[in-house]
């Protein structure tokens, strides 16, 4: 396969998953905000700027408005949501002999839908928003699954969709590091994940901060927990490079990925919390680290693209 097509699917993954996750943690954000009206926004919308790698918008009070400006509206940031499906659209055009025509017609369409999403959110709210590209991206995510080839196209998408969703779920989990384990924000969490119902079907109706992280980090059958992700990723790099060394792994690549997965796979569960941000950073690093190796090794032509405060190693 061409480095340029894999690139293009690679992005196309991330920067879909980057879109969906971003909308699901605005949403969440938003809908505590109406639920805890002594909720302090300007706080919560630093925060939540800083985690997902966007400078604050001037010295005033961060209102609401100007984070969404910021991580859902701004079409010129890949951070954020318009940019990162403007992103992906573009990618698609460069990989259109690869992925079929229902994928490109969906994000095209998603992209064109934007503008007069955006003026719905400005009369009926930003949950309109926010919910139409979940949609969409859960479409795109259907479509690519009943339409492309298991090959490798389909794995370097998955790749970087696997990337993206657990740098995405350790940022959700780092929103809530400093809330009490009581604290009704980790249901918010479970539901930004998607995980809300899942969760009560493992775990009944007790929402403990403990068995929220483990079950975001360490269920080996949710599709967004992080070891899920972690453990697809991995198998799709050994896909891409079957060849099995006698000693050692030689994939610049696959060594963060399998060496934070088997960390994490075999931390006891019980100490997840306490250790929290420990674990959270070295998530992040790794995808950090595999999608730089990623990038030297099949896109070498190619400058990595990077959170603004992620370091490429």
């Amino acid at each position: 396969m061409l480095s340029r097509i894999a690139e293009s699917l690679f992005w196309i993954g991330r920067y879909v998953e980057r879109a969906d996750d971003t909308a699901r943690i605005l949403d969440a954000w938003l809908a505590r905000l109406l639920e805890d009206p002594w909720s302090d926004e300007d706080r919560g919308g630093r925060a939540m700027l800083s985690i997902l790698g966007a400078p604050a918008p001037g010295e005033g009070r961060v209102t609401a408005a100007a984070v969404l400006d910021v991580l859902a509206f701004d079409a010129d940031n890949p951070s954020a949501i318009a940019g990162a499906l403007s992103a992906a659209r573009d990618n698609a055009r460069g990989a259109r002999e690869t992925i079929s025509s229902e994928m490109w017609e969906c994000l095209n369409v998603t992209w064109h839908s934007l503008p007069a999403r955006r003026l719905a959110a400005d009369r009926l709210g930003p949950a309109v928003y926010l919910a139409f590209v979940r949609e969409r991206a859960a479409v795109l995510a259907g479509l690519a699954e009943s339409t492309m080839s298991r090959d490798d196209g389909w794995r370097f998408l998955v790749l970087g969709r696997s990337l993206e969703r657990v740098d995405m779920t350790a940022r959700m989990l780092s929103i809530q590091v400093e809330a009490r384990p009581d604290h009704p924000a980790w249901r918010t969490v479970l539901r930004a994940c998607g995980a809300d119902e899942s969760f009560l079907r493992t775990h009944g109706g007790t929402v403990r901060a403990d068995r929220v992280v483990e079950f975001l980090l360490h269920d080996r059958l949710f599709p967004r927990s992080a070891l899920h992700a972690l453990t697809t990723a991995e198998q799709c790099l050994l896909e891409l490079d079957p060849f099995v060394e006698r000693a050692g792994v030689h994939d610049a690549a696959r060594r963060p990925i399998g060496q934070v997965r088997t960390r994490l796979e075999y931390t006891e569960s019980g100490s997840l919390l306490a250790d929290l941000p420990v674990h959270l950073e070295r998530l992040k690093d790794a995808c950090a680290a595999a999608s730089a190796a990623v990038t030297d090794r099949y896109f070498p032509e190619s400058a990595p693209v990077s959170w603004a405060h992620e370091e490429v190693f």
